[in-house]
């Protein structure tokens, strides 16, 4: 029987949304004021999901401790008060949106975490908008 466990966790990070191959105009109406080119920045929460089996021994799916510092390691150490274009090698050529930054943090916590369980991750960019991944 499979059981999903979820960790909570938080994170302020700048950003720019912007694509290089636009002008400014055309930057501005897709992307509003997220492209702004002195950045902006969000108070993100972050979910991250864990599905396994419930371990007969200790009745955990997954050890909690071990996922806090995973999280803490990969994630806020990471990108915890940074500007997500200048301060990251992840959004140097790639658009820092929610969505891509929700793909990322996958891709990190997924090297962490053992394959036997299956990753979520939930990203609050307000408290209105967010992304499922994967979906």
């Amino acid at each position: 029987m499979k059981v999903a466990l979820t960790r909570k966790a938080h994170f302020n990070a700048a950003h720019r949304l912007y694509n290089p191959k636009w002008d400014e105009e055309t930057n501005k109406k897709v992307f509003g004021p997220c492209s702004n080119p002195n950045f902006h920045g969000h108070n993100y929460d972050l979910e991250v999901r864990i599905i396994g089996t419930v371990n007969a021994e200790t009745g955990f799916v997954y050890d909690m401790v071990k996922l806090k510092q995973i999280i803490k390691e990969e994630v806020e150490d990471r990108f915890d008060h940074k500007n997500l274009n200048l301060d990251t090698p992840y959004f140097k050529n790639l658009n820092p949106t929610t969505e891509h930054l929700a793909i990322t943090i996958h891709g990190l916590l997924s090297k962490r975490i053992e394959k036997e369980y299956t990753i979520q991750v939930r990203l609050y960019e307000t408290p209105r908008i967010y992304v499922d991944y994967p979906a």
